[in-house]
């Protein structure tokens, strides 16, 4: 199974902090990067990634406050001295279109590729983007501008061929792709073998919702049934709900709920406030709700001083990686 990694670019949420980038992930699967919010500071991350920019296929932006946007203008004129000559595709909130012509009149002159704004309706659950590995879907959320999340579904594969089978009835390589289409075999003597019998089911598709700034809404979960890691935004724990329905925010135990009920595989913690300098709390929290939940984080592991930094990956579930830069 081919790898669907998830690069945490960036976990914190508005106040800066030594410890947290602003919110950025990049999402890396059959060789193709899909950028999800593009906060001050990204296009670092995305360097300490060691993914080549020219992969980047389309970026995914959730809504405007500075937190998740402030990297784009100067992303895109990086890309743009690096000599990117294919269109980039960004995905946006419907309001943010008038500035973000003005900023690419402004900014970006010279640059020699086309960037392109597809306003989003954050209003309406719908597909937005698509092409043959995935699409890519909205998910109204409540937060205190115009924002959405985005699910991103992988297209399903074709079924594995079963060499020992194929050597054994002697079936030419140019009828491989027919049998992994569902065609039957007949050989010589006019047997019919069936398909069943010369492959195995293909990989489960896998999906993965990134639910970005949004209040505690009950039935979210109906959203993201079933996705394999749900990221959901825990700024804060059950202490602090009162602050965070007054900011539009969830606590650690309102993701987990949302997770349990939408029976995911596996959630993902993060846009974590500045007041916590340790965040085991919000992790206790959304475990005593939903078990597999983990914490997202951006920092580069040292094994020693004067050693190399190394990234910390973590196999979640089903070909899922997911990778601190």
């Amino acid at each position: 199974m081919e790898p669907f990694k998830i690069h945490i670019l960036g976990c914190g949420s508005a106040l800066p902090t030594l410890k947290h980038n602003a919110s950025s992930q990049l999402i890396e699967m059959r060789g193709k990067c899909y950028m999800i919010d593009c906060g001050e500071g990204a296009q670092m991350q995305f360097r300490r990634s060691h993914i080549h920019f020219s992969k980047l296929n389309a970026i995914f932006i959730t809504h405007m406050h500075g937190d998740h946007s402030f990297g784009l203008m100067g992303l895109l004129s990086t890309l743009g001295m690096l000599g990117r000559t294919s269109k980039l595709r960004v995905y946006a909130p419907k309001d943010y279109a008038t500035l973000f012509k003005q900023q690419i009149e402004f900014f970006m002159q010279t640059m020699e590729y086309e960037m392109e704004m597809i306003p989003v309706d954050t209003e309406k659950q719908q597909i937005i983007y698509e092409d043959h590995s995935l699409s890519v879907e909205t998910v109204p959320l409540k937060h205190r501008l115009p924002c959405c999340g985005y699910i991103f579904r992988e297209k399903p594969t074709l079924p594995h061929i079963k060499r020992d089978m194929i050597d054994y009835y002697g079936i030419p390589i140019s009828q491989i792709n027919n049998i992994k289409n569902g065609a039957d075999w007949t050989n010589e003597e006019g047997e019919v073998i069936p398909n069943a019998r010369l492959v195995t089911p293909a990989d489960p598709p896998r999906s993965y919702a990134y639910m970005s700034d949004t209040r505690y809404i009950p039935n979210l979960w109906e959203k993201v049934k079933g996705v394999t890691v749900l990221y959901h935004e825990s700024t804060y724990t059950s202490e602090q709900e009162d602050r965070a329905k007054i900011y539009n925010h969830s606590t650690a135990k309102q993701a987990a709920m949302v997770a349990k009920a939408a029976g995911v595989g596996k959630l993902l913690l993060g846009h974590y406030s500045a007041r916590y300098n340790d965040e085991t709390v919000l992790l206790k929290e959304a475990k005593e709700v939903f078990e597999e939940s983990y914490l997202t984080n951006e920092g580069m592991v040292k094994k020693k001083k004067k050693q190399p930094c190394i990234k910390k990956v973590w196999f979640l579930v089903q070909g899922f990686v997911l990778i601190f830069v």
